[in-house]
């Protein structure tokens, strides 16, 4: 295997890897269970802070179309196009070809985003959350709810005994994620990525800021708090079912980078000081090389200091998945840090991996996907 341990105990990393890899072998009701959790926030309509879609109108359906392409492939008919990038394709197509080959069965569901997919999916309520410039993202009854409801999902998916990965699809959401961080403790400034080849960290920050400022928290606030001011719909069920599925004692991949960061903070933040060191055991961050190697982030030193806030360093690792020998140019604009991340493809191409699987046959496949989507 070519994925590489990016923070964590190196033995709780391997005693991890090698029980997620166990269950990719297991019969179907052992395999991972896989949730794609779509939510809005109003903070993408900000000129300049995302490049999930070239526009803030092309970002509206950018859930949507994310979602269609990873439960109906390249080669069929999507009602919602993608939108418009700078350069590259969607990481949905990456998480498609995975969810493919290993046979898992995506569960979709929509917190509020601007535009529904058309393919069969959970909606839970509510719209997108407000731009957090505001200081007042979500209503806290809201906030509350979300918790509540992903707390008791965990503990189902925890009686059924296999590990859950957990993807996202929020634009704007790294914004979201770096406010969310600063506003629990960790300072997260200059560290976050983004969709944007270079992210916008001035901008980011300035909103953050502002958000922070107009909520007036005062000193060490409850996370519920932080969470409703500056926070969006995604973190609030991603951290309450982590909090849930804990009992299950099962492997837990949150699949992706600086927002899962934020997720998994949450949790700690909200978890009792005892299940702490069980969560940091249970739960890891799957990423894609291309956010572990960026210049202008580093998701390595972001992840110590959520270390240093809670105790223990999260268990991080970065798939070894490339496209230096794809042939389609909208592959290889992931080399050219055009896309980074996304529906999950970190986490997903690291399950790869630990199937057996090498990242060169991924990459393979991917180019013959890209392909269909141009056909």
């Amino acid at each position: 295997m070519t994925l590489r341990r990016l923070s964590g105990d190196p033995a709780q990393a391997e005693q991890w890897c090698g029980q997620l890899g166990q269950s990719l072998g297991a019969s179907s009701t052992g395999l991972p269970r896989l949730l794609l959790l779509l939510a809005g926030t109003d903070t993408a309509a900000v000129p300049g802070i995302s490049a999930a879609g070239s526009t803030p109108a092309a970002r509206r359906q950018t859930a949507a179309a994310d979602a269609e392409l990873l439960l109906l492939g390249p080669r069929r008919p999507r009602p919602h196009a993608l939108p418009p990038l700078p350069a590259g394709v969607s990481p949905a197509l990456i998480s498609h070809v995975v969810v493919q080959q290993l046979a898992l069965e995506p569960l979709v569901v929509d917190l509020g985003v601007p535009v529904a997919p058309a393919v069969p999916h959970l909606r839970c309520g509510g719209g997108p959350a407000r731009c957090l410039s505001g200081g007042a993202a979500m209503e806290p009854e809201r906030v509350q709810r979300l918790l509540a409801l992903g707390r008791r999902w965990g503990e189902r998916l925890a009686a059924q005994g296999a590990p859950v990965v957990l993807a996202e699809c929020v634009p704007g959401g790294t914004t979201t994620a770096q406010a969310l961080l600063q506003g629990l403790g960790v300072e997260a400034a200059g560290l976050v990525s983004g969709s944007l080849r270079q992210p916008a960290h001035g901008l980011k920050g300035q909103l953050v800021a502002q958000g922070l400022a107009a909520a007036g928290l005062g000193p060490d606030p409850p996370p519920q708090a932080v969470l409703a001011a500056v926070g969006d719909p995604m973190q609030a069920l991603a951290a309450g079912l982590l909090l849930g599925a804990l009992r299950g004692g099962q492997p837990l991949l949150l699949a992706g980078g600086s927002q899962m960061a934020a997720v998994l903070a949450l949790a700690l933040a909200l978890a009792p000081p005892p299940q702490r060191p069980q969560l940091l055991a249970r739960a890891a961050i799957g990423t894609t090389a291309w956010v572990a190697g960026e210049a202008s982030s580093d998701l390595g030193l972001l992840l110590e200091r959520i270390g240093g806030r809670w105790g223990q360093p999260p268990l991080a690792f970065a798939s070894g998945l490339r496209f230096t020998p794809c042939s389609a140019p909208e592959l290889l604009a992931y080399e050219q840090g055009y896309v980074k991340e996304g529906v999950g493809a970190g986490g997903l191409a690291l399950l790869w991996e630990l199937s057996g699987r090498s990242p060169l046959q991924l990459a393979q496949a991917c180019d013959r996907a890209c392909a269909g989507l141009r056909s």
